[in-house]
């Protein structure tokens, strides 16, 4: 039986609030480039080619995930979710691409057509207080970046000598390169000449546009237009002109700001903070637009590449302390929702089994009539065991005021046309940032380095350990899964009948530089990057307990009666209010509101 399967990912366009000096700008890790929060047409230019490419890839993951993830064949889910035993949701981020993105992956799911607006509206949540957000640890991560920074410029490290550690992890920089000094002057020099290059090709453009007033230097961004493109524009390419309709003049301004930004030579100082931008940068361009034959761009990629594995994630903490203590900060709340989530699932699978059991124990009863009593009352009474929180004695777990709209549509066993009626799944899926999937990769990995849990091993086996210490990105689509198995060989008050098995995928992380040339031909044809399947977090064949896991994530997690209550849309409030007072006014004037009166009276 299996429960759950409880997934959280980056989003379509990795939404990071980067303000500066902490977070400067949105990671787009579809397009391999990080923009600023507030996009300007140049770079919102950047994000039109690659929208649909990547919703494709979206929408394929989901259908791998039901195929994959589920057991039985990928009908099988769909066969559960038509006949309301699969209770879905989804939740995504405040940004708009990360909830296009979590729309492609549902319409992949569950086998749907059409467009993904009225998907992205009937089945995605927003949640930016669970999904967004960085200000709980900006303080923390300034510290981590000052160090970082040290670290990089001047090649200081705790461990110097050159004796590789046993655990690397551990290690303060752990990626940075050893030689990263040298590297940040090549990584400059690298920069200036394809700057110069893009200059040129858009010299034409730019004294064409200084003819003319000199605000018409940026076209006007159309959204419409931009969302509604289907198809890479094989023409321009062709012609020898950038992808899509980034133009010369546009992608000449994207790099001249990383040359700017990268290095001030009046300080003579290194921005490290713009390095990611520089490797996504070259990503994009090498997978876009490699037809340009931008020389040194190659190189520049191999260098920024380097430096980028070291950056990125020791942004979210410099060591592993510091790391789950930024993870802790960032992803709170969505540590509390899963917990939140994986115990409604086991209180509901107690509950079905102890109902298969008092069914077995009535089966000797002829009079039917009394018999369906009997399973309707206790069954009435199951439920609202599990909604009070089971014998936790806390108070609901969901707090989206759900459940009673998951009892009232479950399948009922006595008028089912399926064999297995009381076979039921829940999915939680979690679209969000690159910021909020490293925080909560990192408290998976690291919490049993916390003072309550010492002497405790870690959730991830150490071969997973070494694995995630060699994985530098986590890249668009990279997701972590937990999936809740339940034994019911196992006697219901035994831990081990409840245990969690995890798994994580890198994304596309993949380098437009790597393959055969079959494959790379293929890559540049489709604009695209191959997402990497799904790696193991433990060893095959050890047991993670539920109950060890929410021993080890509890004391990280937001406590259930802390989230808030639901609110309605700010959108909507008013709405409702208005609609509200109407419907009080139409019961005081209706004839059976009078009777009502008279009879009372």
């Amino acid at each position: 039986m299996l429960p759950e399967v409880y997934t959280v990912g980056p989003e379509y366009a990795h939404a990071e609030a980067r303000k500066s000096p902490v977070v400067d700008g949105v990671v787009m890790r579809t397009l391999m480039v990080r923009y600023p929060v507030l996009l300007t047409p140049m770079e919102k230019e950047m994000a039109r080619e690659v929208c649909i490419a990547f919703r494709q890839a979206a929408e394929e993951l989901g259908r791998y995930f039901r195929n994959n993830m589920y057991p039985g064949e990928g009908t099988g889910l769909l066969r559960l979710h038509s006949t309301y035993r699969h209770d879905l949701k989804i939740y995504s981020s405040d940004e708009g691409r990360v909830q296009m993105s979590a729309a492609a992956f549902a319409k992949g799911l569950l086998d749907l057509e059409g467009q993904l607006t009225p998907i992205l509206v009937s089945l995605v949540s927003k949640d930016s207080s669970m999904l967004d957000g960085l200000e709980n640890a900006s303080t923390k991560m300034e510290e981590a970046k000052a160090r970082l920074n040290e670290i990089i410029t001047s090649g200081a490290k705790t461990v110097h000598n050159n004796d590789q550690p046993e655990k690397p992890w551990m290690v303060d920089g752990a990626g940075v390169p050893p030689n990263a000094p040298e590297l940040l002057p090549e990584l400059v020099k690298l920069t200036k000449k394809v700057t110069e290059q893009v200059r040129l090709l858009a010299k034409d453009e730019i004294e064409e546009l200084a003819k003319t007033s000199p605000y018409d230097l940026i076209p006007p961004y159309d959204q419409a237009k931009a969302l509604g493109k289907t198809n890479i524009d094989v023409d321009r390419i062709a012609a020898g002109l950038p992808c899509g309709s980034e133009g010369f003049l546009l992608m000449f301004a994207r790099w001249r700001k990383l040359e700017r930004d990268l290095y001030n030579e009046r300080k003579e100082r290194f921005d490290i903070k713009q390095i990611p931008d520089v490797y996504d940068s070259c990503k994009y361009d090498l997978l876009h637009n490699a037809h340009l034959n931008l020389k040194g761009l190659d190189e520049l990629f191999k260098v920024a590449q380097l430096l980028a594995d070291g950056v990125i994630p020791n942004e979210y903490g410099i060591n592993p302390w510091q790391k789950l203590k930024i993870g802790s900060k960032i992803a709170r709340r969505l540590l509390g929702k899963i917990l939140i989530d994986l115990r409604n699932t086991r209180e509901e699978a107690l509950s079905v089994a102890e109902l298969r059991s008092n069914q077995d124990n009535n089966s000797a009863i002829q009079n039917n009539g009394r018999e369906d009593t009997d399973y309707h009352s206790k069954s009435q009474s199951k439920v609202e065991y599990t909604r009070k929180g089971g014998c936790t004695g806390e108070k609901s777990m969901d707090q989206d005021e759900d459940d009673d709209k998951e009892t009232k549509y479950r399948l009922d066993p006595k008028y089912a046309n399926v064999k297995t009626p009381e076979r039921h799944v829940r999915t939680r899926l979690y679209f969000t940032s690159e910021s909020h999937i490293h925080s909560l990769m990192n408290v998976l990995r690291y919490c049993n380095l916390d003072e309550s849990l010492q002497g405790e091993a870690s959730l991830v086996s150490d071969n997973a350990l070494e694995r995630l210490c060699r994985t530098k990105e986590l890249d668009y689509m990279s997701y972590i899964v937990l999936r809740l198995f339940e034994d019911t060989e196992v006697a219901l008050e035994d831990p081990k009948r409840f245990r969690i098995e995890m798994t994580f995928s890198r994304g596309a992380d993949l380098s437009p530089l790597e393959g055969n040339d079959s494959e790379a031909a293929s890559l540049h044809q489709e604009h695209t990057l191959p997402i990497m399947g799904p790696e193991r977090l433990q060893e095959v064949g050890s047991h993670l307990t539920l109950e060890m896991m929410e021993k080890m994530i509890r004391p990280f997690a937001m406590p259930a009666e802390d989230f808030p209550p639901p609110t309605i849309p700010q959108g909507f409030s008013g709405y409702f209010s208005k609609s509200a007072a109407v419907l009080e006014r139409l019961v005081n004037l209706w004839p059976f509101n009078k009777h009502r009166n008279t009879n009372s009276e």
